[in-house]
């Protein structure tokens, strides 16, 4: 019975020294590869260590694919103020493809991104004509 007490005091020491870290409830991963396929990435921890992987190949790089190693999906996010009624595509080599209607600095909703390749592509109207800007896969 002391070792116990002794263990639980010598770990309670630990703690309260910040040797010993508990696991934080953020470091859980919200979603992994197939099962963030539709979810807003604002929703879940993707976003923490999102970075842009392609960016649009048009005259106006329009859009930008973001992938998260974590959650090993991507998705697609419009780096210009589009205007209202804009869209962005995100598709993968597996045929699942969403689409996400919005305005100004938007993105859409995320893609499994876990052994195959995703681009995004974002559509918008400026001056009276229909635009289109297409990431590279990833």
């Amino acid at each position: 019975m002391k070792h116990l007490a002794a263990v639980l005091v010598g770990t309670g020491a630990l703690l309260a020294g910040g040797l010993v870290a508990a696991p934080s409830a953020s470091a859980a991963t919200s979603c992994l590869g197939s099962s963030c396929n539709g979810l807003n990435p604002g929703s879940t921890t993707c976003a923490n260590d999102a970075r842009t992987v392609a960016e649009g190949t048009g005259p106006v790089s329009a859009v930008e694919l973001r992938y998260s190693p974590s959650c090993r999906a991507a998705w697609g996010r419009f780096k210009i103020s589009a205007p209202s009624g804009s869209k962005i595509v995100i598709k993968n080599s597996q045929g699942k493809q969403y689409t996400t209607y919005g305005s100004g600095h938007f993105f859409s909703v995320m893609v499994n991104d876990k052994d195959v390749t995703a681009w995004a592509c974002g559509t918008w109207k400026a001056q009276g004509s229909d635009n289109v800007d297409c990431t590279s896969s990833y």
